[in-house]
């Protein structure tokens, strides 16, 4: 008889410093599809759930569906849309009866207003549904705030090895792979945690350039080659969440119990500490950005600028205005920056349609203190759907929708603005609003790293601005930080690595 593997995705990114509830209108903004409309809505995707379905179909398992949530990152997910959620995959266990295993697309820092612990909570949940025997296969983001609580839960755990994130659909399929040899009997899989007093490290898990995270994951896959060690991650963690249990870590799957797990674990744990001040990018301020966008940007090949303090893949609000206000201010010419999101003023250039002229106080509207709204005259370019899927290298297929969307140009800045938040991913960020980065002197990008894997091509270079104005800037001594544990790096600096803890796992 064909085994029976429960699948399910529940995924959130939470800036605890964001203002903005995460609510089902935020889920069903992004992704929020249950039983066979997950199959049609990722069937051929670069993502995990496509992963789990086709190892469903090579490991001749029956899959039970019931739900895929996805919301972009921003304020605690509200307690109803979560017991929404999590609500209906306990409801689909108790209509098809225990599996004989679970597969969970998950995030691994996600936080509810009931809960700091979003995954930890759910994975008890399903536990008091199907007991400890059933074998629970957890994959996360590298940005995973990782708690002793989810390790203990579930028999493995499998991280993303990129960033930008282009091996959704590989880490899938790692993990559905490690739980086919587990329903066969070959291994009994645990989970090993690790980590060091850290808010943030590992460069925040960058891997487009030799550093600390290439480092790490090298130093995790000679590991594996010991015995009995099945899969090694790292994880960066989310700084921007205030929670005991902030911060990077290392995973180990490994078969059985073993004394070894806990020594290999810390020493990924050593590494991450030594290398916490390690970085491959070094932010530089506005103007700087636009001096040297001036000086080397051509149409054809763009200086791309990331405005990583308001990247709205870490909770950013998508509407800071320190870096439109200076691209406007030096008078740039064939620019772009793309996507302010600014629902209002969309709205206005609806009402007067393209072609029109008239004044926007864009962005800055969320957060005001963030950096008030520009000013600004110019022309309605054009008007948009703000529907397309992404065709770069990161989540190939996924559809997106960033809402009703217009191209407002003031002077030589083309500024795409969008009715929903969304991260830059890719190029068809522009080209659906009918603007082509390839064609432009400067292109401007509300993201922090994503952005690479499809605009690296095309830029002549790459700057990247922090100069705060922004929920994710990496300043956090000047953030409010009451649960994090303390003393903790960069916040404290008589933080040491004796304060290092760890979980151990348990077997399937």
């Amino acid at each position: 008889m064909a085994k029976r593997v429960l699948i399910a995705g529940f995924k959130h990114e939470t800036n605890t410093f964001s203002k903005l509830s995460t609510t089902r209108e935020s889920y069903e903004a992004r992704g929020l599809h249950f039983g066979d409309e997950i199959v049609a809505a990722y069937k051929g995707t670069n993502t995990e759930q496509a992963a789990f379905h086709d190892a469903c179909a090579r490991h001749g398992w029956e899959p039970v569906l019931a739900v895929a949530a996805n919301a972009v990152p921003s304020g605690k997910v509200a307690r109803d849309i979560y017991e929404t959620v999590s609500g209906h995959i306990l409801e689909t266990i108790d209509t098809a009866g225990t599996p004989d295993a679970v597969l969970l697309e998950l995030h691994g820092a996600m936080v509810a207003e009931h809960t700091f612990d979003g995954e930890g909570t759910l994975l008890e949940l399903i536990r008091e549904k199907i007991g400890r025997e059933v074998p629970i296969g957890v994959t996360l983001d590298l940005h995973a705030n990782v708690t002793a609580r989810m390790a203990e839960l579930a028999d493995i755990m499998v991280s993303y090895r990129t960033y930008p994130h282009v091996d959704l659909y590989d880490t899938g399929t790692v993990c559905a792979d490690l739980m086919a040899r587990t329903l066969a009997g070959e291994i009994s899989p645990t989970v090993t945690l690790a980590r060091a007093p850290l808010l943030d490290g590992v460069d925040h898990g960058r891997t487009t350039a030799p550093g600390p995270m290439r480092m790490l994951l090298e130093r995790g896959a000679a590991l594996e080659r010991e015995p009995g060690v099945l899969r090694v991650s790292i994880n960066a963690g989310f700084p921007w969440a205030d929670l005991p249990e902030t911060g990077p870590s290392a995973l180990l799957v490994g078969d059985g119990g073993d004394d070894r797990y806990r020594a290999l674990a810390d020493g990924l744990a050593d590494l991450m500490w030594e290398t916490r001040e390690e970085l491959t990018v070094t932010p530089i301020t506005s103007a700087k950005a636009i001096a040297l966008a001036r000086d080397r940007g051509r149409v054809g090949a763009p200086v791309v600028i990331s405005d990583f303090a308001d990247n709205p893949g870490g909770g950013g609000y998508g509407d800071a205005t320190g870096l439109l206000r200076a691209m406007v201010e030096a008078g740039l010419q064939d620019a772009a920056l793309a996507a302010l999101y600014d629902p209002e003023s969309v709205a206005a250039c609806q009402a007067a349609g393209a072609g029109a002229e008239l004044t926007l106080d864009l962005g800055g509207k969320v957060e005001p203190g963030l950096g008030a709204p520009v000013r600004a005259t110019g022309t309605v370019e054009g008007l948009y759907e703000g529907k397309f899927r992404l065709e770069g290298p990161m989540a190939t297929g996924v559809a997106v929708d960033i809402g009703p969307a217009a191209v407002f140009k003031v002077g030589g800045v083309e500024v795409v603005l969008a009715s929903k938040r969304a991260q830059n991913l890719d190029r068809n960020y522009f080209k659906s609003c009918g603007i082509d980065p390839a064609e432009r002197a400067v292109v401007a990008v509300k993201s922090a790293q994503h952005f690479r894997a499809d605009y690296g091509p095309i830029a002549s270079e790459i700057v990247v601005v922090d100069e705060g104005g922004g929920l994710t800037s990496r300043n956090f001594r000047e953030l409010d930080y009451r649960h994090v544990r303390r003393p903790v790096w960069p916040l404290d600096e008589d933080a040491t690595h004796n304060s290092r803890t760890g979980a151990g796992g348990h077997a399937a």
